[in-house]
């Protein structure tokens, strides 16, 4: 499929062979208007909290949080990309760079066009720990590197790269990596050479790529209707084919036919390794890897608060956070399915935190303001703590006390539950119905009991 053609598919909300009711919300654009303010899920709504006295094993959960918007010094609250770099957090919005203080929790420096960011959309960040240069993903601006105080700037009419919609960036040694929406590139920044990756040289059945990521020397390129493409740089240096594919052996755009036997689709948003695992977001949920066995999740059947994936970061074999169209999914204790589910309750000052244990509703918390809006489009990982990027501010979560896995604790040990949940229930909230499997194991991708399930429609605003 000719690039403009794909993107004309693309911004009208529809991929080839998907339903019209599985389009992605146009908020997740940077053309577009932020998101409105999804409502929670249904099944986490107002479940029954259990009895706080016997010890089970349950992760830890973010209580204490803070919320950075426009009036807090953000040049935009619809925040792309953000990016922890030691003392500093960058945050990439939809008019302008800022960069935050972590010790004073202050926005200190805000970079828009007059101040010489070459394009007001930020959608990717990375840092070159060498050399502290901020390397920038810039939507319909190209690349930029913000380098002593001053701007450089790459795009298609000054260099080689192959398009100026930069989803994903990556820095890599001497090179620098970029996701665009025509294929990937490579830019030796010391030799200045570029190289191009599209379906002439890479096994790209589309070249729409969502993101860019490196682990222990491999690339790993998140590309539409292709799945995940490893690159292996050991195997270039020995003159090797470097490319390994992922993708879903089905080849089902609708289903999932076969559980568990690869990437559960195609149209993949995001690729994370840590400990040597293979996280990815989709528009169909997610996936693990450990090199020998595939596990996919989706909302039906687990904790995922939509199967809507916008991207997805990892934090270890067991953990990885899955940022969704309704809210910020963690799986805690992977392949297994513990999840904490962080959402902001419509029109309120207030959040919760929904832990489910085999799509059972064990714990519900009472966190305060967590998030600022349910449209999760980016996070990072900053030691115990965490930053989330929204389609309407920022948050950071401060992760206190935190510990990794699970350990015996008593339920409600983070804080008593939301109001509106029960608070002398005796057992937990029933699990949604499983999904009606078909021969051979197949699961309706995106379909539930609920007609809507899968939908990404524009939700009530937040007020």
């Amino acid at each position: 499929m000719r690039p403009f053609i794909l993107a004309m598919i693309l911004l009208a909300g529809t991929a080839p062979g998907a339903r019209a009711e599985d389009k992605p919300p146009q908020a997740a654009r940077p053309d577009t208007p932020a998101a409105a303010e999804p409502a929670a899920p249904a099944s986490q709504a107002v479940p029954a909290a259990p009895a706080a006295s016997t010890p089970l094993k349950l992760p830890y959960i973010y209580t204490k949080w803070k919320q950075f918007m426009v009036k807090d010094g953000l040049p935009n609250d619809h925040i792309f990309a953000v990016k922890a770099d030691g003392p500093r957090i960058w945050v990439g919005t939809e008019d302008g760079l800022a960069r935050l203080d972590r010790a004073t929790g202050k926005v200190t420096k805000v970079w828009k066009e007059a101040d010489g960011l070459p394009f007001k959309v930020v959608t990717a960040i990375d840092v070159d720990k060498k050399t502290g240069d901020v390397w920038l993903g810039l939507f319909g601006g190209g690349l930029a590197r913000l380098s002593g105080g001053r701007f450089d700037h790459w795009h298609q009419l000054n260099s080689g790269l192959v398009n100026d919609v930069v989803y994903g960036v990556a820095v890599v040694g001497d090179t620098v990596w970029a996701a665009t929406t025509a294929g990937a590139n490579r830019f030796n920044v010391k030799t200045g050479e570029w190289t191009v990756f599209t379906e002439k040289n890479a096994p790209m059945d589309e070249i729409w790529n969502y993101n860019v990521s490196y682990a222990e020397g491999k690339i790993y390129l998140a590309v539409w209707g292709t799945g995940v493409l490893v690159f292996d740089l050991a195997l270039e240096a020995a003159g090797q084919n470097p490319w390994e594919e992922y993708t879903d052996p089905d080849g089902e755009m609708e289903i999932d036919l076969y559980r568990d036997d690869g990437i559960n689709h195609v149209i993949v948003t995001g690729a994370s390794v840590a400990d040597g695992i293979l996280w990815t977001s989709s528009y169909f949920g997610g996936s693990r890897y450990d090199g020998r066995h595939w596990r996919g999740y989706a909302k039906q059947e687990g904790g995922l608060p939509s199967d809507f994936l916008n991207n997805i970061k990892a934090r270890s074999a067991q953990e990885a956070w899955f940022c969704s169209d309704k809210g910020l999914g963690v799986v805690t204790d992977g392949p297994g399915d513990t999840w904490v589910v962080y959402t902001r309750d419509p029109g309120k000052d207030t959040g919760r935190a929904t832990l489910t244990q085999g799509g059972k509703v064990v714990e519900v918390v009472n966190t305060g303001l967590n998030v600022p809006q349910n449209f999760m489009i980016n996070m990072d990982l900053d030691g115990n703590d965490v930053w989330i990027a929204t389609a309407k501010g920022l948050a950071w979560g401060v992760g206190e006390g935190y510990y990794p896995g699970l350990k015996e604790r008593a339920l409600q040990a983070y804080g008593p539950p939301p109001a509106d949940v029960p608070k002398t229930a005796a057992a937990a909230s029933p699990a949604e119905p499983e999904p009606k499997a078909l021969p051979g194991g197949t699961v309706m991708k995106g379909l539930s009991g609920d007609p809507s399930a899968g939908r990404s429609e524009a939700p009530e605003e937040v007020q």
